[in-house]
């Protein structure tokens, strides 16, 4: 088992409130059967473990149980193996989710492999100032309960919105790559990984985040749970395959139209600009070790990059979004930073983000399960969807992720907690 240095492991439960597993006595039987399973398997870091252990334990229980993490020491909070389901109450100080990575090597060689280009960047997207959207979805992937069936997902992170409006996703626990077209809400299609998660080039571990690139027909995928950034040629007549970076614990990836590729670390907590075949990329935000000052990240997660380069970061531990201008030693705090909260001013571990041509900033607010929309030098941000408590209905989230639009403005958000589903909220015409 690898584990950063300085390590702490508490298990805690509440008497009588941990969910029983039909053991008798042993109410702890499922948890253990798979924590024993995984820390058997050798050089397995040790978030890894637990987001496995998570996984397979909230699996076999048919969804009735979930190890609850934490990744600092808090007070006044139950912690314990419960029930799990809309009600559940969720830290004040929210749980970190993702873990490391050391140096990055880039092994693609240019000439061999043209540099990738999005079909049609996401800063392109003119969102009029007052647009509204619907407040009611439509499920337009998965939502048929966890699973690894063409119609279902399991616990899906990123996504990536292409010009016809076919949605590609990261279906992390399923270790795969879905495509969903549009219009066809039935059944997906596997277009990568999901053939174990092992770290063979033909197969995806936890997969965070892809892109498109339509230049090569091919995708890039942030390979988290393998420590690698991969690249998928989609062709026909082709199965090639290139490990773009590897042994990285990457987890957001953007492009700008220079071509350059961006790419979050959450162990180094920074973000690294790649253009293909250099080895170790320039930083472009963090790198100053984990904190919460302006030249610092905390696990920062997904990333926009607009037309000059300017960088947007989910800082997700540190509650806020940074703005880095290309060349900056620190970056500008843009939404949140005023610590975990559910008011207008605040953020609850943020996810997925977009922003517009006008500069307006659009937020997968995770635990607080809504999107916010902040407009440029707003002291606080306004509701965009939601606001109706966690849940299944079709205005409700349970903990967003990932967050995107089309070329029409319509709003893409991946609701990945329990409710394994992606939702389209259509903008309104009338404006």
């Amino acid at each position: 088992m690898i584990a950063p240095g300085g390590t702490l492991l508490q298990f805690a439960c509440a008497p009588g409130s941990l969910a029983a597993d039909g053991g008798g006595q042993d109410r702890n039987g499922l948890y253990t059967k798979h924590l024993l399973k995984q820390i058997a398997i050798p050089n397995k870091h040790i978030d890894l473990i637990f987001s496995s252990v998570g996984a397979e334990v909230y699996k076999e229980s048919n969804g009735k149980q979930m190890p609850y993490r934490v990744s600092s020491i808090m007070i006044d909070d139950n912690i314990y193996l419960n029930l799990i389901d809309a009600d559940s109450k969720r830290s004040s100080s929210p749980p970190s989710k993702r873990p490391p990575t050391s140096e990055m090597l880039l092994t693609t060689n240019d000439k061999q492999n043209p540099q990738p280009t999005l079909p049609k960047p996401s800063y392109s997207v003119n969102i009029p100032a007052n647009a509204k959207w619907a407040q009611n979805a439509v499920t337009i992937a998965g939502g048929n309960g966890d699973g690894d069936a063409t119609n279902q997902l399991y616990h899906p992170r990123g996504l990536f919105v292409d010009d016809d409006q076919t949605v590609v996703i990261a279906d992390c626990f399923n270790h795969r790559i879905m495509q969903w077209k549009n219009g066809d809400t039935t059944n997906g299609q596997v277009i990568a990984g999901g053939n174990g998660y092992v770290n063979r080039l033909h197969q995806l571990s936890q997969p965070t985040d892809v892109l498109i690139d339509k230049e090569t027909d091919s995708l890039i995928i942030c390979d988290r749970g393998n420590r690698r950034v991969v690249q998928w040629f989609r062709r026909s007549d082709t199965t090639q395959r290139e490990i773009l970076i590897d042994n990285i614990q990457c987890y957001g990836l953007a492009m700008d139209k220079q071509r350059y590729l961006y790419v979050s670390d959450t162990e180094k907590h920074e973000v690294r600009r790649y253009r293909l075949g250099e080895k170790n990329g320039t930083l472009v935000a963090g790198g100053n070790g984990k904190g919460n000052d302006t030249n610092q990240l905390n696990e920062p997660g997904y990333l926009f990059v607009d037309r000059q380069q300017t960088v947007y970061v989910s800082d997700r531990n540190n509650h806020r979004v940074m703005e880095w201008n290309k060349g900056a030693k620190e970056g500008i705090v843009v939404a949140g930073g005023q610590g975990p909260g559910n008011d207008l001013t605040k953020l609850c571990s943020p996810e997925g983000i977009f922003v517009d041509t006008l500069g307006t900033l659009y937020v997968a607010d995770s635990y607080n399960s809504r999107v916010m929309r902040w407009t440029q030098e707003a002291k606080q941000g306004t509701v965009l969807v939601r606001g109706n408590g966690r849940g299944t209905g079709a205005n409700q989230f349970n903990d967003p992720v990932g967050l995107s639009f089309d070329r029409h403005g319509n709003l893409y958000v991946v609701d990945w907690y329990y409710n394994h589903r992606v939702q389209r909220f259509s903008i309104e015409k009338d404006l």
